[in-house]
């Protein structure tokens, strides 16, 4: 049983994003069982990285302990999945510049504390994928945290580029379909409707974090006008002194507090990414149910075509209805040679029919086996968040309390 170590150290638009197995406190190990990616694992390792430290040669033959992986390499293994498994929900990637932040908190994509949260992202995409029944599977996800080098020609050599639909052409679909599924539309409406649910919540949160921050703040003035009241006082002095090392200490503790909400609001940034990842499933459902209703057209217009020329009776006004009347009806031999090209298209037809309807029938039982597990997942993580969220809110209110209570005491002892 071998080890894949993929730690993310730091990601920024020029530098290179390191994996070392000894570097970080947190490591991220994926375990492989069998030649599948089954399992993934944390670690806590001793942190004596030093981003000068250079990569050890690698052994020919031997998996490597580290690797080194730019944002754009996971930007491209993400748009490999999508091609390759549109059925498939792919978790997002974190944000790559801050968004929806309250102004106190550095929107710069090179803040320390804004590079660690997306560096936990991208450890979290890794576990997204390397825990899904299917995606755990692929050969290039595995090459992507095995092998140093030439990987991105890997996976270029799959192909994957020319099999992707083009925005367009999905837009035409989605406009054009005339039956589509009832319940991929109503999963559509539901992405966008969590889409607006998610932003507003996340605006709200920024909002009541930037007054959060006053509140706390003002404390600070308290603490230094207790200070300065304790110099002019001999019997009080104490007490004021003491309450206002009380307030200071509680305005200091803010940066922290909203420190841990960016934790929780970047888990409802998450659900709020995977909204696209929802959509871009029912994009390809509809892609293909075009593609099928296309396809029996075209069958539709050949029988039509057929049973004209067996007739010899035009039901419907064509230019081939014109020429006849212009210059006279084909002859027999004519006739003959076009009924033996259309039995061939017919049944080439009937075919292409029959394969689209497989194709679309196991679209439809795969992506709906995903997205219900995506539902599960998704009600599981949103009520841990929510819930973390509550009780951290309430465990702030209490060292609000306690804060007061100590102040209250500071002020009885006077």
């Amino acid at each position: 049983m071998s080890v894949l170590a993929s730690i993310i150290h730091r990601m920024l638009d020029n530098t290179v994003l390191g994996t070392l197995k000894d570097g970080l406190d947190t490591v991220t190990c994926i375990k492989c069982l069998g030649g599948t990616l089954s399992q993934v694992q944390l670690y806590d390792l001793n942190p004596s990285f030093s981003s000068d430290r250079p990569v050890d040669a690698l052994t020919e033959g031997i998996t490597p302990d580290s690797l080194w992986r730019r944002y754009s390499e996971f930007e491209l293994l993400r748009n490999y999945l999508l091609v390759t498994y549109p059925f498939v929900v792919v978790a997002p990637l974190p944000e790559k510049r801050a968004e929806i932040v309250w102004h106190k908190l550095s929107a710069d994509n090179m803040d320390p504390d804004f590079v660690e949260r997306r560096r936990v992202g991208l450890e979290n995409f890794l576990h997204r994928v390397a825990s899904h029944p299917v995606l755990c599977n692929d050969n290039i996800f595995n090459i992507f945290l095995t092998e140093d080098k030439d990987w991105k020609e890997m996976v270029y050599e799959t192909g994957f580029q020319a099999k992707a639909d083009s925005r367009l052409k999905a837009v035409n679909a989605a406009f054009r379909v005339k039956n589509p599924d009832g319940r991929f539309t109503e999963l559509k409406h539901y992405s966008d409707e969590l889409q607006t649910v998610l932003s507003q919540l996340l605006r709200v949160r920024a909002r009541v974090a930037d007054r959060l921050y006053g509140v706390y703040k003002v404390h600070g003035n308290y603490g230094r006008v207790f200070s300065e009241w304790s110099a002019i006082e001999k019997e009080m002095g104490d007490g004021l002194q003491s309450a206002g090392h009380h307030m200071d200490a509680y305005a200091a503790s803010v940066d922290d507090i909203l420190e841990e909400e960016e934790h929780y609001a970047d888990q409802l940034k998450e659900y709020l990414f995977y909204t696209d990842a929802l959509r871009a499933v029912c994009r390809k459902h509809e892609l293909t149910q075009f593609e099928l209703e296309m396809v029996a057209l075209d069958l539709a217009c050949k029988k039509q075509q057929k049973e004209e020329l067996v007739t010899g009776t035009v039901r419907t006004f064509s230019l081939k209805g014109m020429t006849s009347k212009l210059f006279g009806q084909e002859t027999a031999e004519q006739r003959e040679a076009k009924l033996q090209v259309l039995e061939q298209q017919l049944k080439e037809g009937e075919e292409a029919v029959k394969e689209k309807n497989t194709e679309s029938d196991e679209f439809v039982k795969t992506a709906w086996v995903d997205i219900e597990r995506f539902k599960d997942q998704k009600d599981r993580d949103l009520k841990e968040a929510l819930i973390s969220y509550a009780v951290m809110q309430i465990s702030m209110c209490k060292k609000g309390i306690q804060v007061w209570t100590n102040a209250k005491e500071c002020f009885n002892k006077m």
